[in-house]
């Protein structure tokens, strides 16, 4: 009788220890592939390979740095444009993605303003990426 109590006692350790496993691995995997989504559609610092241009509004409130993007033989190159805030201890913005661009020619029209290859953003909240166009 003793012995099947402690067997039962020993059949609840291993069935705690075996879910508690399982819950681990779980998290485990959910954290790597959270990371890994993230990684491959909002972490665009790895798009920041080489400084082309820098140029800072008339009024000194924003700067723009745009980054070329070399993707590699058999991707074009991107141009990545970043707002970056003067006045303010905000995190940089990214507010310009093109693809197949290897030029990024920086014209700003006043200090909210301004027009990178052809395309006008008023700043702070416009923004353009090539799939879904100014936003």
């Amino acid at each position: 009788m003793l012995l099947d109590h402690d067997y039962e006692d020993e059949k609840k350790k291993v069935y705690k220890k075996l879910i508690k496993s399982f819950f681990i691995g779980f998290l485990l995997i959910t954290g790597l592939i959270t990371y890994g989504v993230y990684w491959l559609f909002y972490d665009y610092s790895r798009f920041k390979q080489e400084l082309i241009v820098e140029s800072t509004s008339p009024g000194g409130t924003y700067t723009i740095k745009a980054y070329l993007n070399n993707g590699g033989a058999t991707v074009s190159y991107t141009v990545l444009g970043e707002l970056v805030f003067n006045q303010q201890n905000k995190r940089p913005k990214k507010i310009y993605w093109q693809y197949r661009e290897e030029n990024a020619d920086i014209v700003w029209l006043d200090d909210q303003t301004v027009r990178i290859n052809q395309v006008q953003l008023e700043l702070p909240h416009q923004t353009y990426d090539y799939r879904r166009g100014v936003k």
